[in-house]
């Protein structure tokens, strides 16, 4: 299944894709009981979708991690479609994100751990987003 499939009020829901955000977790108290809860979006080829991850989930999951959704339910919340594992569901990490992968264009990260150039040593070229990356 796709992200662009998923309809709200749906159970059964199989779907992959991968986490592009997620928010900070907040703690909730629930007839004595304490317990968190955190918003994460994620993205396949098809579209974006929000996940609620709960409790222990939300320390399994990162930023860059391909996930798998095994019989998930879709809610809705303010005309936004919410995936969950639900009651019956089952959350996966098929993938962990690379952690030591730095994106930035910052000419001082990329000239070194020093953060300062060298005598001479001109500023590497920060390339637009557009300008492809030949190597």
């Amino acid at each position: 299944m796709e992200i662009k499939d998923i309809q709200a009020r749906q159970g059964n829901i199989d779907v992959v894709f991968t986490i592009v955000s997620k928010d900070e977790p907040r703690t909730f108290d629930k007839f004595g009981k304490e317990g968190r809860v955190c918003n994460a979006k994620g993205k396949d080829e098809s579209g974006e979708i929000t996940l609620t991850l709960w409790n222990e989930q939300i320390d399994q999951v990162n930023i860059g991690d391909k996930v798998h959704i095994e019989n998930g339910w879709c809610s809705e919340y303010r005309d936004e479609r919410q995936l969950s594992t639900g009651k019956f569901g089952k959350l996966d990490i098929v993938e962990k994100a690379v952690a030591d992968t730095v994106m930035t264009n910052d000419p001082s990260i990329l000239a070194g751990n020093s953060g300062e150039l060298a005598a001479g040593e001109d500023v590497p070229e920060v390339l637009d987003d557009e300008e492809e990356i030949i190597g």
